[in-house]
């Protein structure tokens, strides 16, 4: 059996993870610069080229850097040190002719083309997966909550699948692919999800099922470490957090306080339920499957599955219902305003959504997209 330890964290802080695109600026396609981005953010931090930078990381493609928070217990002191890396990125992304860019996707960028980061890990996934591999440009956000208890680790993996539709709703931004309109809000969720380890997380009814479950796939070859695991919710042990992996790029950091703020709301809720004695439901697996789908198809007009009895609703009267619900929790957490921000997009309207009016206004112009994007990541 595979024993795996779940590190020791304070319940319910939180931390964030930004997966940014480097795009040119004369012609707004990706552009392959991060190691050199990388190379000058340690120089100015007086590091050598071996140390890791301690915000910006790379990522799968030379194109991507991730800007990651340390350990925060509320969404505004996160989202401050989110501003405060991505403003510094921003000034050294300029310096190589290159603005920041987030959504789940470049709108006509070849997928293919992109280079691979020189990991080993990296050239291990690529060659594995082959041409899925090589799909995946992809951008995302994913929020780390904390968890004082290891018993509520997979409880609450299933708890946040629950709200698989929601976050996928709120945050898609990935209608275009290869420069054509996919007819999706969210292309994202379902590329990634032909990974190996990707997509929807298992049901399990025990740590020690987790755990045999971790054992077989090391035994099979199908990871070489737990953290090879890409499941849009998972418990990561080192941490003693469950990450919500589920969103598409954002470019708005208010829209990420207000989705990290839903997630925070959302895990405490359960971990206080736990602690009563509640149990979180399940849902049958193939809802689990069908209100992904829909989120990805249909975006804000999504109608989902709530319960194992099949009940319905739109995904945004279900958020404007969620976001009353936990108002006092949000309330106890110090994240009333940003949990608000729910409504907001919803009322303003979500990424994919915006994408499409700026490339019907422009007479069908993809850089025009991305420039709106870039607009954006300049006003962080």
């Amino acid at each position: 059996m595979q024993k795996i330890e779940f590190a020791k964290s304070a319940q319910s802080t939180i931390g964030v993870e930004w997966e940014i695109a480097l795009v040119d600026r004369e012609d707004a396609d990706l552009c392959s610069v991060a190691e050199d981005v990388l190379d000058q953010l340690k120089k100015d931090a007086g590091l050598s080229h071996e140390d890791e930078h301690p915000t910006v990381k790379p990522e799968l493609l030379m194109n991507t850097v991730e800007v990651v928070t340390g350990v925060h217990k509320t969404v505004a002191s996160a989202a401050e040190e989110l501003r405060t890396n991505v403003r510094m990125l921003n000034d050294v992304a300029g310096d190589h002719g290159v603005d920041l860019y987030c959504a789940g996707s470049h709108p006509f960028a070849a997928p293919t083309l992109q280079p691979v980061t020189d990991k080993d890990r990296y050239a291990k996934l690529i060659d594995r997966t082959q041409w899925w591999g090589r799909q995946m440009v992809i951008y995302g956000v994913h929020v780390h909550v904390g968890l004082d208890s290891r018993d509520k680790a997979l409880p609450i993996t299933d708890g946040l699948i629950n709200y698989q539709p929601h976050f996928q709703a709120l945050s898609a931004s990935s209608p275009y692919w290869g420069g054509e309109d996919t007819g999706y809000a969210s292309q994202r969720s379902l590329m990634f999800q032909q990974l190996p380890a990707a997509g929807i997380p298992f049901h399990f009814n025990s740590w020690s099922e987790y755990e045999a479950h971790i054992a077989d796939m090391l035994h099979t070859g199908v990871i070489d470490d737990v953290s090879e695991i890409r499941w849009d919710v998972r418990p990561v042990p080192r941490f003693g957090t469950v990450e919500m992996r589920i969103c598409d790029g954002l470019s708005s950091l208010d829209d990420i306080a207000a989705i990290t703020a839903l997630t925070q709301c959302l895990v405490h809720d359960m971990s206080m339920s736990i602690e009563a004695g509640y149990k979180i439901p399940i849902m049958p697996a193939w809802f689990r499957v069908e209100n992904k789908w829909r989120a990805a198809r249909y975006g804000l007009d999504a109608i989902i599955i709530l319960n194992a009895q099949g009940d319905e609703m739109l995904v945004t009267d279900h958020l404007r219902a969620e976001v009353k619900r936990l108002a006092p929790v949000a309330e106890q957490l110090g994240c009333s305003e940003e949990l608000q921000g729910i409504i907001r997009l919803i009322e303003t309207g979500a990424e994919y959504q915006r994408q499409r009016k700026v490339f019907a206004a422009s007479g069908g112009d993809f850089k025009a997209v991305v420039r709106d994007n870039v607009a954006r990541m300049k006003s962080v």
